[in-house]
């Protein structure tokens, strides 16, 4: 199975969280790139066993953005 996770970072709130497909409907933050990684990857296989009972493989595509809020000065 195939999932893709979007990561995104939120500069206003100092943070990275998921943005993914309505498959998994992940809902995770961190304020580290890294830590957040692990927990989507510890999470997909959890939800998709217990929501789907897929418990195979799975291949996990990672997709990283950042928002930032940036003021004009003149």
């Amino acid at each position: 199975m195939k999932c893709t996770v979007k990561l995104v970072w939120d500069c206003e709130a100092c943070k990275w969280y998921t943005d993914s497909d309505d498959a998994l409907s992940l809902n995770l933050e961190s304020g580290s790139f890294d830590a957040l990684v692990e927990r989507v990857r510890m999470a997909v296989p959890e939800m998709l066993e217990l929501n789907c009972g897929y418990t195979g493989s799975v291949e996990i595509t990672f997709e990283a953005s950042r928002i930032d809020n940036l003021e004009m000065v003149s």
